[in-house]
């Protein structure tokens, strides 16, 4: 579905990614993980077009999107629940749902039926429906960031730090809120702090240190071998 081939990304002079190549398969969660700095919001950027990549390719859906408008690989299928949530804080929780599926072109009534799948799987954004999302829970903001996010029915969802500043209760929901999103078809790859839950449930992984790939392979894999363990997992 997403192939990123030999992507190079700057920050005026400073070198942030090198000459990365990875895939993301059809249905699979696949997570990048690494230390804070080692490139893995950048590249979530550059994959929904916030940053422009120096040199290098991205195929999505065998499309080569160097050409493609942010707002236009939304229409195809990409979206992305940035880190830090960026939810529209003067609007309520409807109304940033909604902004979510702006690009639809569905009836008001099928998007109603879209709106209450998201309702069904966050029902405590249903509860403050009304409620201006910037008086919600840190918790209750990142199930809006991903509703919205799901809002538009995406094919892959980039998910960036969604377990950032939860208490641990609220982590195992959003973890098991990213499973249910896969397993019902959406195709995720997320970058995650908390190496040991991403490796849990994600089929690959992807080890960033100072913009380059370390090392690659099953996650649960990835998860028994000792320099994996010394530097993010704690063991």
């Amino acid at each position: 579905m997403l192939q990123v081939q030999n992507i190079d990304v700057h920050y005026g002079k400073i070198h942030a990614i090198k000459n990365i190549s990875f895939e993301v398969k059809h249905k699979e969660i696949v997570t990048l993980i690494g230390a804070n700095g080692a490139g893995k919001t950048t590249i979530l950027k550059t994959l929904s077009k916030i940053l422009k990549p120096t040199s290098g390719d991205v195929i999505f859906k065998g499309e080569n999107i160097k050409s493609i408008q942010p707002y236009n690989m939304i229409k195809m299928g990409l979206a992305h629940a940035p880190e830090g949530r960026r939810i529209f804080s003067q609007m309520t929780v409807l109304e940033n749902l909604e902004m979510g599926a702006f690009i639809r072109k569905e009836t008001k009534a099928q998007l109603a039926q879209e709106m209450e799948v998201v309702f069904t799987r966050f029902p405590r954004l249903k509860e403050r429906r009304s409620q201006t999302a910037g008086t919600l829970s840190g918790g209750e903001q990142q199930m809006l960031a991903i509703g919205r996010a799901l809002m538009s029915k995406p094919e892959i969802l980039l998910m960036d730090e969604p377990s950032m500043g939860l208490a641990p209760i609220l982590v195992d929901e959003i973890f098991n809120i990213i499973e249910e999103i896969n397993n019902a078809g959406t195709t995720i790859l997320l970058v995650e702090q908390n190496a040991n839950r991403a490796l849990q449930i994600a089929d690959r992984a992807y080890v960033l240190e100072t913009g380059k790939i370390v090392m690659q392979g099953d996650a649960k894999e990835l998860m028994n071998r000792d320099e994996i363990k010394k530097a993010y997992l704690g063991g």
